[in-house]
């Protein structure tokens, strides 16, 4: 928790860090980033409105949320933004698409803009940032899967995962995963979350969703979101630390790449 709070993005220009999270509906976008913000406020809040596991994405729009913590500490913000965006669809016509996720990362698409593919983020869009800063932009980008779905998603899914990473390698922008609802897949995860990294099932969805993304296990951390639980747990608070530590790495190495 210090690490992250005491974070600072390595370039002059920037004061923050824009994470993008991208996957299909009910994946955990959302939950993420409340889970996230219950561990920095040291109670389970639910900031990032949540929808149910349904086929419809319950985020439309764009929203960024700085972590920060409660008390006091609220007055201190971390460095850390994580945006939040309609989910993939299986098609073009069903959810975010190509082109507006890369219209999000080059930082055209303004805060609060609500996605429709009949509408492209355009010129034309109200509040469209034609020349976006670097503060503007996304830093890293984070896909999202549900563990307990990698073997039913549909084949277009991973043509759509891997034609939106071809294109977001080609503007620099380095990706990770997480790969939610672990705990759904193995029981012995389930009934104790610090087995995670013990158990061969957790270990072959890690495989799974690796071949889905086209992406190396190592960019994979496995969470557990917070969901209908009450009570902070310090084992599910350490996979949700784990991967924003890894996160912030892949930022810092944007900023590396992109010093000039």
């Amino acid at each position: 928790m210090e690490s992250v709070r005491s974070f600072k993005p390595a370039s002059e220009s920037v004061t923050e860090a824009r994470v993008l999270l991208i996957g299909p509906v009910g994946a955990g976008k959302s939950s993420f980033i409340s889970s996230v913000q219950s561990v920095f406020s040291g109670r389970v809040i639910n900031r990032a409105m949540v929808g149910s596991s349904s086929s419809t994405s319950f985020t439309k729009k764009l929203r960024s949320f700085r972590i920060r913590g409660a008390g006091e500490a609220a007055d201190e913000p971390t460095a850390l933004v994580l945006c939040d965006v309609m989910g993939v669809g299986e098609g073009e016509t069903t959810g975010l698409t190509l082109h507006d996720a890369l219209s999000v990362i080059k930082g055209h698409a303004p805060e609060g803009h609500q996605f429709s593919p009949e509408q492209p983020v355009a010129a034309d869009t109200v509040g469209y940032v034609k020349k976006p800063s670097a503060e503007d932009k996304v830093h890293c980008v984070v896909f999202v899967v549900d563990a307990s779905k990698v073997a039913s998603y549909a084949k277009s899914f991973g043509t759509t995962f891997q034609q939106l990473r071809e294109h977001i390698s080609n503007l620099g922008v380095h990706q990770v995963a997480l790969l939610t609802h672990v705990d759904q897949v193995c029981k012995t995860t389930g009934s104790d979350i610090s087995q995670v990294y013990r158990s061969l099932t957790v270990q072959q969805t890690m495989l799974k969703a690796g071949a889905l993304l086209g992406m190396a296990t190592s960019y994979i951390v496995p969470v557990k979101n917070y969901s209908s639980e009450l009570d902070l747990d310090p084992n599910k608070d350490l996979l949700l630390l784990k991967a924003v530590d890894h996160i912030l790495q892949y930022v810092n190495l944007y900023f590396q790449d992109n010093s000039d």
